[in-house]
């Protein structure tokens, strides 16, 4: 199969997962090459995403590496062995790459913990609310790029409603229930959006009330998705030119411990649904 010439971030989080794991054993490109039988050039291109790995050919790399994970191996296995077309990739060639990447990590997560300050997170915005946010974008975005968007992530929250649907967590800041995009009938849609969806078992939103003071970090939208194995488990970060995803070790611990904290300081379900209900009632 030839080179790719643009991997998506999951092929590229195979590819740095295989590559960690030859460093960790400490063997070269040249024996790694040697034991598939294929160019040195080749196994960087791997590493690199740009180039498919059979399951088969993985498991061999990941004995000959010495690697014992046996749940590791097997979930990039998976990785290694999902050629399907994802429903995001209509929108390639249409908009930014990274907001397919997003799609797809979320659509291959188990659990996803997603902390705002400043909005409503994406899988739990109403279309009016999402076309709002998009309409307010620098430099303004033409009209069929906003519809594009808020189709996307309108798909993009089917994780949620599938047959076996994510479990997910969204911590809000109180700031970002009070700020009125798209006005006030637009805010109460999207107020009562989000106190139907927190009463379904696999989704939980929580409050983070303006009482709860400094909180940590810079403010930026987190979403933390957790894979098959913690090994796996990715951060991202939103940002005004592109997302951004972390998945080294410190990085998780950290974002991790940024989402506990948001945790303790939020009130519980039924108190952030009256919370909303309360704030609602005023618009």
């Amino acid at each position: 199969m030839p080179p790719r010439a643009t991997p998506t971030e999951r092929q590229k989080r195979l590819g740095a997962e295989l590559r960690k794991m030859r460093l960790a054993a400490e063997v070269s490109t040249e024996y790694a090459a040697g034991l598939l039988g294929i160019d040195r050039t080749k196994i960087s291109n791997i590493e690199a995403g740009v180039r498919t790995i059979t399951p088969e050919r993985l498991r061999t790399l990941a004995c000959n590496y010495d690697c014992r994970d046996k749940s590791y191996v097997e979930a990039l296995a998976d990785m290694a062995s999902d050629r399907t077309r994802g429903w995001w990739e209509v929108y390639r060639g249409q908009l930014p790459a990274g907001l397919m990447d997003i799609a797809e990590l979320e659509w291959h997560a188990k659990k996803v913990r997603a902390g705002l300050a400043m909005h409503v997170p994406g899988l739990l915005q109403t279309d009016a609310y999402a076309r709002t946010l998009f309409a307010a974008a620098l430099p303004p975005l033409a009209p069929m790029e906003v519809e594009l968007r808020v189709a996307l992530r309108m798909q993009r929250q089917q994780v949620l409603h599938r047959e076996t649907p994510i479990t997910y967590v969204g911590y809000v800041h109180e700031a970002a229930l009070r700020v009125e995009f798209g006005g006030p009938k637009v805010m109460r849609a999207q107020l009562d959006h989000l106190c139907d969806l927190s009463q379904q078992e696999n989704i939980d939103v929580r409050v983070i009330p303006f009482k709860a003071g400094a909180f940590p970090g810079a403010g930026q939208a987190v979403i933390y998705a957790e894979a098959l194995v913690p090994q796996l488990d990715t951060v991202e970060l939103d940002s005004a030119h592109s997302p951004e995803f972390l998945h080294g070790q410190s990085q998780l611990d950290k974002y991790r411990a940024h989402l506990d904290w948001m945790e303790a300081a939020s009130l519980s379900s039924a108190d952030s649904r009256e919370f909303m209900h309360s704030i609602a009632s005023q618009l």
